[in-house]
């Protein structure tokens, strides 16, 4: 039995998936209200903040995937990831369960410095120290040796469907709209952004290979990074039209933050975007060399289309 704890969003729709491509039929989906991705899923509506039915859910699974999701609320993470964290950890080590945690970079420096599973973390805001937290405390556990575990890291999301990220959001679900793109800071520093069912693809061959196990790793990206006018670029010649956008300096946030909790919230983000980001993911790429990843051009091409199809 492989588990999902936190089965609603994109990540975990196409880690199901995959597994069921490859690895196992025999998957159960928790979450809340969760709902099967093929006829045979299991499923189980769970509170991850109880204990007692963390345990309900976790019991029986030889591999535990911790992908939950919350909205991009400080208090929110600040009440929820640590309790659910612990509690998953504690199933775990009680039903003997490799664990696999689906972890971001918010806890990393903001600086352009290539970013490796080596670096330290220094999290500057409320959400990068929650995300720093609940890693260490798995870390912790895994230097002890009193659990089986493994993290995977990503960094900013791009994909399909419900793909949610600023970057989506105000670029690419906006060019899909016929709206000018609004490019957070910056539409000339490097991003690093991953394609979404790469990194489900990723973490479930992770999670089955036995000898990737406590440790961490970079999950896979394109190392040719763009910009966002490079990205832009690549819209307006797949389309045929020029696509116009309005770069949103900082210091507009802070003041859309004063009567908008979405805006005020995504400020903590920001300074990420005023240099290069470049996350690392050669770890993976050398043990895994077989890894087709989707290339930025690739990404973007298949949502354009996506979009071309729905409309059509």
């Amino acid at each position: 039995m492989q588990t999902l704890l936190g089965s609603g969003g994109q990540i975990a729709e196409e880690l199901a998936r995959e597994l069921r491509r490859n690895f196992t039929d025999d998957i159960r989906l928790v979450s809340r209200t969760p709902r099967k991705v093929h006829d045979n899923d299991q499923v189980v509506s769970a509170d991850l903040m109880n204990a007692e039915a963390t345990d309900m859910a976790v019991a029986g699974s030889d591999i535990v995937y911790l992908t939950v999701g919350l909205p991009m609320y400080s208090r929110l993470w600040e009440q929820r990831f640590p309790t659910m964290m612990a509690n998953t950890i504690t199933a775990c080590r009680k039903h003997s369960s490799r664990l696999v945690f689906f972890d971001n970079t918010y806890m990393y420096p903001r600086t352009s410095t290539p970013q490796t599973e080596d670096t330290a973390f220094d999290p500057v805001g409320r959400k990068a120290t929650v995300r720093a937290q609940i890693a260490t405390t798995l870390l912790d556990e895994i230097d002890a040796g009193t659990i089986d575990a493994v993290i995977c890291r990503a960094p900013e999301f791009y994909g399909p469907r419900k793909t949610q990220s600023l970057t989506n959001t105000a670029v690419f679900d906006r060019v899909r709209q016929h709206k000018r793109p609004i490019v957070p800071v910056s539409a000339h520093t490097l991003r690093s952004l991953i394609w979404t069912p790469d990194a489900s693809r990723a973490m479930a061959l992770i999670g089955n290979t036995s000898d990737a196990y406590q440790q961490t790793w970079h999950l896979p990206i394109d190392p040719n990074r763009l910009t966002y006018q490079a990205m832009i670029d690549i819209a307006s010649h797949t389309t045929g039209r020029k696509i116009p956008y309005t770069t949103v300096p900082r210091w507009a946030f802070t003041i859309g933050g004063l009567i908008n909790p979405a805006a005020r919230e995504a400020g903590e983000l920001l300074p990420r975007y005023r240099q290069d980001n470049i996350f690392d993911s050669s770890k993976f790429t050398t043990r895994f060399p077989d890894f087709p990843v989707t290339t930025y051009r690739e990404g973007i091409l298949r949502l354009l289309d996506a979009q071309q199809h729905s409309a059509s």
